[in-house]
């Protein structure tokens, strides 16, 4: 029988990833702070991306998720904001033409700033300090007052994150995102492609459908000049997510309303922890980040904890093997979830199990490392019969050269130019729109038959 729940029931259960706050009563002021402040999203913002998440699930849509490894408030720009959404949008136009389906568009943004780390420590040059877990707890520099968790940090974050959110919202709706004017920015990057021939395929259809628009007199339909578009981030510090939980004023149902969608991390999904039993009690759509250590059996008890109604828009299981581990691991999971009829929406994070020390001391990923994860995550869910229903990945909009090859190759000796990162590797947008195109050459595949 299910414990009951309550916003704070987490508290009551071992938690891992969580910052060592020197002063618990200054925490506490922030953390009513911070509740008694206005939500950033609303729950009805929340249950459409549940009912497109169910849309996908279903086979009907295809999830589109990117952003930032990890927010920085040193480089917070709307320039920064605008680039990534420029490319998530490019990104989701060549998919969308591709396979005839709508592309559902989330942005790791306004609230991912906080990062788990494999260890709580960090030793240099004989010193040890607390490992840097992200501006939204402190800072990168190697110092004591750096290093040592602030509270302040929560509602810096918090105040970045509305800002960030305001302007999403006037970009999706104000015109910015008209598709003529997306696929103008597409033509530009084709122009320049080392993989122009390719490419120009794909844009000859998307000519085609826009003067079929503009002749019919659709042109200017808001389905043309504005989108939807959602954000999420890992709900990794539980006293920030308990402070954004409302109860719906229409279906009294509890929403974390610091994003649309939350995700469970690789490193805290413990069926018994924190993160488990906060995220099983608010309707958002919630993701679970799913690695090579997880058994079939302990997948069921997770889907069966987070989505007990079965309901296909509740859970996306975000694959994150690494490449050459997809066909040992992935398989198994697939037939297992299949087996119990769970419902579920399977996506592939190429990132995070493909990171790599290049020899310059640079933590970097191979960009032919990540087209083979999502490549094989295709292929393993077409032998099962299985829709492959999205991916999940680490970009920017920025020219950055964090991640090596490509295209346009990035090598090893490239990646001191314009490493900005203060987490892991991104994808830079040439990259970003590579592997759009990628995936378009195998998307429509992937459909269901009508």
């Amino acid at each position: 029988m299910t414990a009951p729940w309550s916003p704070d029931s987490w508290r009551n259960l071992p938690i891992s990833q969580q910052p060592a706050y020197p002063d618990a009563a200054h925490l506490a002021r922030v953390e009513h702070t911070l509740a008694a402040m206005p939500p950033l999203v609303f729950a009805g913002e929340a249950r459409e991306l549940r009912r497109q998440f169910a849309e996908v699930t279903q086979g009907r849509a295809f999830l589109l998720q990117g952003g930032d490894c990890a927010e920085s408030f040193a480089e917070f720009s709307a320039a920064k904001i605008r680039d990534t959404f420029k490319v998530l949008l490019q990104m989701a136009i060549v998919m969308t033409f591709a396979a005839g389906c709508p592309v559902v568009k989330v942005g790791r943004m306004a609230g991912q700033f906080a990062k788990p780390r494999s260890s709580g420590e960090e030793t240099q040059q004989g010193v040890t300090l607390p490992a840097y877990r992200g501006d939204i707890v402190n800072a990168i520099g190697f110092d004591e007052k750096n290093r040592t968790p602030d509270p302040e940090r929560l509602l810096q974050a918090y105040h970045q994150a509305t800002a960030s959110l305001n302007l999403l919202r006037a970009f999706a709706q104000g015109g910015f995102a008209d598709l003529h004017q997306v696929h103008r920015w597409n033509l530009d990057f084709i122009a320049g492609s080392a993989l122009a021939d390719k490419y120009h395929r794909l844009a000859d259809r998307i000519d085609e459908t826009l003067a079929f628009m503009r002749a019919v007199g659709l042109e200017n339909a808001p389905q043309v000049r504005e989108t939807s578009f959602f954000t999420a981030h890992e709900a990794l510090l539980l006293n920030f997510e308990e402070a954004f939980v409302r109860r719906d004023s229409l279906t009294h149902d509890y929403y974390d309303c610091s994003a649309h969608m939350l995700w469970i991390g690789d490193r805290t999904r413990q069926l018994d922890g924190a993160h488990v039993e906060f995220l099983r009690g608010v309707h958002n759509p919630i993701g679970v980040k799913v690695g090579p250590s997880m058994a079939p059996d302990d997948l069921l008890r997770l889907i069966d904890t987070l989505n007990p109604s079965n309901d296909p828009g509740r859970l996306n299981l975000i694959a994150r093997m690494g490449a050459g581990k997809v066909e040992a691991h992935l398989p198994a999971l697939i037939r297992a979830v299949q087996r119990e009829g769970r419902q579920v929406l399977w996506s592939s994070d190429p990132m995070h199990g493909n990171t790599i020390k290049a020899s310059s001391g640079y933590k970097t990923r191979d960009f032919a490392q990540i087209l083979s994860e999502v490549k094989a995550f295709f292929q393993v869910h077409r032998a099962e019969g299985s829709y492959p229903g999205g991916i999940h990945i680490e970009m920017t909009g920025q020219n950055v050269t964090e991640c090596i090859g490509g295209a346009r190759p990035i090598t090893e000796d490239a990646l001191s130019d314009r490493y900005h990162t203060h987490c892991d590797p991104r994808m830079n947008a040439d990259q970003s729109l590579e592997l759009a195109f990628m995936i378009a050459d195998t998307l429509k595949q992937a459909q269901p038959a009508a």
